[in-house]
Parts: C-alpha cells; sequence; structure tokens
C-alpha cells in the first residue's frame, strides 16, 4: 500500500477517537440535548447562539418531532422482539421533556457533530481509495466497507439517542458500536500495512493476550455502565460528589475487575521479557492501566471531577487499541517455515 493510504488510515483512526473523546465530553457536561433535532440543530446547518433566534414554540415542536422518532423506534424495537424496551420508550413521558435553549451546550453538541462528520467522510474516503487502487485485496476492501456501513449506522443511532432523550442504555449500545469500528479501523491499518511479524510464540502467551484483549473490552462496557447508572442519578438530581456511593455494585465491580487486567498484562509483559519476545506495545499497555488506575483513584476520592471523565475514557480505548493493533505480534510462522 502507499503511504498516502496508509497516512489516510491513521487520519482516520485519529478522527474516530476525537468523536469517542467529543462524545465523552458531550456526555460529561450534559451537552447530550443541546441540539433536539439530528443530523441539523435546531433545523439550521449552523447552531443558533440565542433563544431570540428561536420561535416562541420550539420546545412543543420538537417534542413533537420526538415524539414520532419515538414511536418509530419502539416499533423497530417490537419488531425484533424487545417488547420491553419498547414498552419503557413509549411509557416514559420524561422523554418528551424539551430543555430550554443554552448556547454553550448547544455548541458543544454541535462541535461532536463536527468531529462525527469529519471521521464519516475519512471512511468515506477510504473506501472509495480501496475500491479504487486495491479492490483486489478483497479483505481490505470488504472491512472498508464495513466500518463505513458502521459510521452511518452510528450517525442514524445517534438520531435515535437524541430522539430518545438519551436514555442510558442507548449510549451504552452506542459506545459498544463505537469499539467496534475501532477494531476494525486497527485490522484495516494492519493489513494496510502488509507485515507479519516472525515471532514463534507459545500457545499460551497467544491465549493470555487473547483473554487480555476481551477483558479490556469488557472492563470498557463495564465503565459505560456505571456511566448508565451515574446517567440515572443525574436525572434524579443527585449532587456528583455523591455518585461513587449511588453507582454501588456496579463502580465497585468495575474497580475490581481492573485488578484482573493489570494482574494479567503484567504476567504478560514478565513473559514477553522472559522470553524475549521483544513485543515492545506490552510495555505501553501497562503504562495506560497504570494511568487508568491513577484517574480511578480521582474518581474515587476526589468526587469524580468532570475533566477526568473524558480522559478515563480516552485512555480506556486507546489501550484497547493499542491492544488491537498488536494482534500483528502474535501472527507468527510455524518454525519450519523461518528456516
Amino acid at each position: 500500500m502507499s503511504r498516502s493510504y496508509i497516512r489516510l488510515t491513521w487520519i482516520t483512526l485519529v478522527l474516530i477517537y476525537l468523536v469517542i473523546l467529543a462524545g465523552s465530553i458531550v456526555r460529561t457536561t450534559g451537552s447530550g440535548m443541546g441540539c433536539p433535532d439530528w443530523p441539523k440543530c435546531f433545523g439550521q446547518v449552523v447552531p443558533p447562539t440565542s433563544v431570540d433566534q428561536l420561535p416562541d414554540d420550539y420546545q412543543a415542536h420538537y417534542s413533537d418531532i420526538r415524539q414520532k422518532k419515538i414511536i418509530k423506534f419502539a416499533n423497530l424495537l417490537h419488531f425484533f422482539g424487545f417488547d420491553e424496551r419498547a414498552n419503557e420508550l413509549e411509557n416514559d413521558p420524561s422523554l418528551l421533556v424539551e430543555e430550554p435553549f443554552n448556547a454553550a451546550r448547544t455548541w458543544t453538541e454541535f462541535g461532536n457533530r463536527l468531529v462525527g462528520f469529519l471521521a464519516g467522510n475519512a471512511v468515506l474516503i477510504l473506501f472509495i481509495w480501496t475500491f479504487i487502487r486495491y479492490r483486489t485485496n478483497r479483505k481490505l476492501l470488504l472491512l472498508t466497507f464495513l466500518n463505513l456501513v458502521l459510521m452511518a449506522f452510528e450517525g442514524w443511532f445517534g438520531s435515535i439517542v437524541v430522539a430518545t432523550n438519551l436514555v442510558p442504555w442507548i449510549l451504552t449500545l452506542h459506545m459498544f458500536f463505537a469499539l467496534v469500528i475501532v477494531a476494525i479501523q486497527f485490522k484495516i491499518m494492519r493489513l494496510a500495512k502488509n507485515r507479519s511479524f516472525q515471532l514463534k510464540l507459545k500457545p499460551a502467551f497467544k491465549y493470555l493476550f487473547y483473554f487480555s484483549l476481551v477483558l479490556t473490552f469488557i472492563q470498557v462496557i463495564l465503565g459505560a455502565q456505571v456511566r448508565q447508572e451515574v446517567d440515572f442519578l443525574v436525572m434524579d438530581g443527585v449532587d456528583r460528589s455523591h455518585w461513587i456511593d449511588g453507582a454501588g455494585g456496579d463502580f465497585l465491580f468495575h474497580r475490581s475487575f481492573s485488578w484482573l487486567l493489570l494482574a494479567v498484562n503484567l504476567v504478560l509483559l514478565w513473559l514477553n521479557k522472559k522470553q524475549h519476545y521483544g513485543i515492545p506495545s506490552l510495555k505501553y499497555i501497562v503504562g495506560l492501566l497504570l494511568i487508568l488506575f491513577i484517574t480511578g483513584v480521582l474518581f474515587s476520592y476526589a468526587g469524580m471531577p468532570a475533566f477526568i471523565q473524558p480522559l478515563h475514557l480516552l485512555i480506556a480505548t486507546i489501550m484497547l487499541g493499542i491492544q488491537f493493533y498488536s494482534l500483528d505480534f502474535l501472527r507468527y510462522k510455524r518454525e519450519s517455515l523461518i528456516r
């Protein structure tokens, strides 16, 4: 692959991470409903800066629009057999409550959408480039197309997030698909570089690494679940300093699970040194885990400061990405082929 193509895969990855970071900032600042409609914001390409630019009945207008979208999404859930979730949406009058205009929140959400637009176009350009120049590589073509479909799905799902007034489980699902996109993008980058490392790794080391990767993915989702519990506390008007107590068992399980993740990666780091595998990314993974521990301590003992939350999520997803990228080192040729 050309250097320009490989460079585009990295640019796309950075933009995807910026979308995750922007989404976390939006969630932390409570700006998720800064724009009550999608893809425009208050029906405008460039959002308003003052409530004077909006009609007097704008809240009722967007509440009606949201109700129609909720009904459509609930019908979709009924179709796939998720009747309980659908009924929750249909019978929750709080979903139709329209927030008053807040310029800061509106522009924060608009910034999130702008970054998402850039990332989506990067994924589109990457697919077109692959189709024109490298379509003989069927796996690469399929993965770039799959990521394009998932980005489009995430865009549509973003409208559902807005329509359902930030229902926590929908936000968690939104995060899950973002992680899938990150994983696929790293696979695209490995295919673009078209290299394999001739390391003779013991099967136990490989399986332990795969186990660590699964643990990290689960841990990020558990973190999203903790954030979901926090969202419920916010809805109930609980002060930030009491979020940890309110999250209860979910937070404690998430925190305890991190010790298992650290232990597994320390064993991998030790085996890497003992067996002279020379896999450099393992030390970065452990380093990021230690930073996550520090931010976790700040969560517990500093009242969950707002600026830590996006940083915690970003570091966790970067660590997961490095693990995906490290899968390259696990693709080795057998000893008979290395001779």
